[in-house]
């Protein structure tokens, strides 16, 4: 996947926010709260941050390609970096991306959910 694409993906999400912040990375958010970020890999290939589940983190802590996520994930927070593309699918990322925007989404407030049109079920 390519930032571009990673862009147009999380673009389509509901109530999500663009913002670029931290050395230029491609940060989305919902509600405010961060769910995806595109950039922080040192040799500018591409790498994309996202919020996982606490079994999904150990799963993917474990997988090539993948690595629990600088920053985030030394504070104790179950964030995944995919910085190697040889290994994973983009419909593997794009899952995992989809998952982080509706994790982060119902960590807010049921009145933020409401406003926002989310997790109305």
């Amino acid at each position: 996947m390519t930032y571009e694409e990673f862009n147009e993906l999380c673009r389509t999400l509901p109530a999500t926010t663009y913002v670029t912040q931290w050395g230029s990375s491609d940060v989305w958010k919902v509600g405010g709260k961060v769910f995806a970020i595109g950039g922080w890999e040192k040799d500018d290939s591409p790498a994309f941050t996202f919020k996982t589940s606490e079994l999904n983190f150990l799963v993917l802590s474990d997988q090539p390609g993948y690595r629990p996520a600088p920053y985030f994930a030394s504070r104790g927070m179950s964030w995944i970096q995919q910085y190697d593309f040889s290994a994973p699918e983009d419909n593997e990322l794009t899952y995992y991306l989809k998952e982080s925007h509706r994790i982060v989404s119902l960590g807010l407030t049921k009145k933020k959910q409401k406003e926002l049109g989310l997790n109305q079920d």
